[in-house]
C-alpha cells in the first residue's frame, strides 16, 4: 500500500504524542514492504535527509504561528499529496483532519486520528476553539475513517455523532538505560527522584505537580522534562514556583529521556485533559510506578497497574499520594512489575501497526492484512 501521513511536525519524533505515533507506525509500515510517505514542517524538523528508516520525507514550509502552524503546512501537505501516488492520507489531529475532504474529492480513502478534546485545551484561544469544534464535526462527515485513542474518545463521538470510529490504542517501548552520565549531569541518584515529561501547558498540570511536591517532607527531588515555545510565561512560572529541589531539563529525547524514565522512583502525570497518552505508556514501560490524575482516559489506560488521584481535590490530593507512596517503596515496586507487565499485554507497537495495517487495507477494499487483538481495534459496526 502507499500512505501518506500529515498533520504533524514531523519525525523523527520530538515534541508530542503524535509525532511519536506517527514515527513507529510509519517506520513499522515501512519495514512490512509499504510505501509510507511522512510530510515535515522544514522550520521543525532539523532531520535533512530525504530518507528515515525506509520513510519517505517530504519537506515543507510552513507560517511560523501558534495558530497556523499547523494547519497551513497541512494545507500544502494536502495539495501536494494530491499529485503523489498515495492511496491513503492519513491525518494527525481534528483540525488539520477537516482538509482531509479536498483527498476524499480527489479519490485518496482518508484516515483522521484524534486524541482527546482537542478544542478544550487551555492553549487555544476563543476563535482557535470555535474551528476545532467545528473541525471535529467536519472529520466525522468526510474522513473514510475516524480513530481514537480509547474507549472513552470512542463513547464521545458515538454519543456526540453517532459515528462508529476506530478504536487503536498507542503502544510504548522501553529500552532501559543505565542513565549514570544523565542523572549526573542534572545531580540525580537513581530512585530518588519523582518525574515528569511533556509539553509544559496548563492543561498538564506541572504546575499541580509543583505545589504538591513542595508540600512534601522529602529528600528526593522532582525532575520536570520538557518545555513548550509557545508558553514562555507559563514556563517561567513553572520555574519560579519551584526551588532547588525541582529540576527543569527541557526537552530531552531518546537516551536523555530513557535514562531519566529508567531510573525515576515514581512517574506523574496530573493533565486534565487528552486521551491516551503515550508519556504515561512508555512511563510504564520503562516499569514505573504511575501517579495519574482521575480521568477516564488514564483510568482506562493504568487499569489496576498505577495510582490515581482526585483532580477535584487539586494539590492536597495529589500530595496525599505522593506522600504515602515515597513511605512505602515495597507499594511502589509492585506497582512498577505491574505496569511493565500490562504495557506488555496490552500496548505494543506491533500490534498496533497490525491495527493500522488491517484499516487500511479494508478502506482499500483488499483482503485484510492481521488478525487484531480485540483490546487495540473494536470493529466499526455493533449491528
Amino acid at each position: 500500500m502507499n500512505i501518506a501521513f500529515m498533520g504533524i511536525r514531523g519525525v523523527p519524533a520530538s515534541y508530542s504524542g503524535f509525532e511519536t505515533a506517527a514515527e513507529e507506525i510509519a517506520t513499522r509500515l515501512a519495514q512490512r514492504g509499504h510505501s509510507v510517505t511522512v510530510y515535515n514542517r522544514s522550520q521543525d524538523i532539523p532531520y535533512r535527509s530525504a530518507d528515515y528508516r525506509g520513510v519517505r520525507l517530504v519537506r515543507l514550509p510552513t507560517w511560523h504561528s501558534k495558530h497556523l502552524a499547523t494547519i497551513v503546512h497541512t494545507f500544502l501537505a494536502t495539495l501536494h499529496v494530491l499529485m503523489s501516488r498515495a492511496e491513503v492520507v492519513h491525518y494527525f489531529g481534528a483540525g488539520p483532519g477537516a482538509l482531509s475532504i479536498i483527498a476524499r474529492l480527489f479519490g485518496k480513502k482518508t484516515v483522521c486520528s484524534v486524541d482527546g478534546l482537542d478544542w478544550s485545551r487551555q492553549k487555544w484561544g476563543g476563535f482557535a476553539q470555535g474551528y476545532l469544534r467545528s473541525s471535529e464535526a467536519v472529520v466525522t462527515k468526510v474522513a473514510h475513517a475516524v480513530v481514537t485513542d480509547s474507549a472513552v474518545g470512542k463513547d464521545y463521538y458515538t454519543q456526540k455523532y453517532g459515528l462508529k470510529t476506530e478504536m487503536i490504542a498507542y503502544g510504548a517501548t522501553a529500552q532501559r538505560h543505565d542513565g549514570s552520565p544523565w542523572l549526573e549531569q542534572f545531580g540525580l541518584e537513581p530512585r530518588r527522584y519523582l518525574l515528569f515529561v511533556g509539553r509544559l501547558v496548563p492543561e498538564k498540570n506541572p504546575h499541580l505537580l509543583i505545589e504538591a511536591f513542595n508540600a512534601l517532607d522529602t529528600n528526593m527531588k522532582l525532575v520536570i522534562v520538557g518545555d513548550d515555545p509557545w508558553g514562555k510565561e507559563y514556563v517561567d512560572s513553572l520555574k519560579a514556583r519551584g526551588n532547588s529541589r525541582v529540576v527543569f531539563t527541557g526537552y530531552l529525547y531518546g537516551e536523555g529521556c530513557a535514562a531519566l524514565q529508567s531510573n525515576a522512583y515514581l512517574f506523574g502525570l496530573p493533565q486534565a485533559v487528552g486521551g491516551t497518552p503515550p508519556v504515561l505508556l512508555e512511563a510504564m514501560g520503562y516499569s514505573n510506578c504511575v501517579v495519574v490524575s482521575d480521568t477516564p482516559s488514564h483510568l482506562e489506560t493504568i487499569g489496576d497497574a498505577g495510582v490515581s488521584f482526585d483532580l477535584q481535590g487539586g494539590a492536597e490530593a495529589l500530595r496525599q499520594r505522593l506522600a504515602w507512596l515515597i513511605e512505602n517503596p515495597t507499594v511502589v515496586e509492585a506497582f512498577r512489575q505491574r505496569a511493565a507487565e500490562r504495557v506488555a499485554a496490552r500496548y505494543q507497537w506491533e500490534q498496533v501497526v497490525d491495527a493500522h495495517e488491517d484499516l487500511y487495507a479494508r478502506l482499500l477494499g483488499r483482503a485484510e492484512a492481521t488478525s487484531l487483538k480485540p483490546q487495540l481495534a473494536v470493529p466499526a459496526s455493533k449491528e
